[in-house]
């Protein structure tokens, strides 16, 4: 039986798809990718997230963006929709719809089961390729854990793991603090145990 040809898109192509869909879709390497809702402690952990970053940046030069604010990653040439995402400074856009950042300092992924492999490997290698980019937070959906990448000087990343909702970490790229606690605030984790 013979298989179906793939269709090359263009990044061009992909992105007039996007802006009319009504679902959202990753695109690397000529082909969309169709992405999928997530669970309560995911969601509840976002907003915690983006509600925490906006409450200290917004009287600064600082923004923060949900997971609607697509992010282009030059270099590797993905395209893909963060859960969070902070900058401070200007913001450089694809083109003049605005959907598309290119310089995020801050990047923040919240771990579901179907994706945590390919946000730690992949797709991470894709970001650091990201010359603005400072941080990469990983936020657990099923346990109190946060691990913080941290580019240095030599463009190694260090990591700064906490799992306590005591622990705070220090996103130095946007001048934040957040506590773990802040985080998990609502979330009932005991579903995701049972699992």
């Amino acid at each position: 039986m013979a298989s179906q040809p793939r269709t090359f898109l263009t990044p061009e192509q992909y992105l007039a798809i996007e802006r009319a869909a009504a679902y959202k879709s990753e695109y690397y390497a000529g082909e969309m990718f169709a992405m999928s809702g997530a669970r309560e402690p995911h969601n509840l952990i976002t907003v915690n997230l983006i509600t925490e970053l906006r409450r200290q940046l917004r009287h600064g030069a600082c923004r923060v963006y949900m997971s609607d604010m697509r992010v282009r990653a030059n270099a590797s040439g993905l395209y893909t929709y963060p859960d969070a995402t902070a900058l401070c400074g200007t913001p450089q856009f694809l083109d003049d719809v605005r959907d598309t950042l290119l310089n995020p300092n801050l990047i923040a992924e919240v771990l579901s089961p179907s994706t945590e492999a390919y946000d730690r490997g992949r797709k991470f290698e894709h970001y650091r390729t990201i010359e603005s980019l400072r941080e990469y937070l990983l936020v657990s959906a099923e346990r109190v854990s946060a691990e913080l990448f941290t580019r240095q000087a030599d463009s190694r990343w260090l990591l700064s793991a906490a799992t306590n909702r005591e622990d705070v970490l220090d996103l130095q790229s946007v001048g934040c603090r957040v506590a773990l606690a802040d985080l998990y605030e609502d979330v009932d984790l005991s579903a995701a145990a049972r699992l």
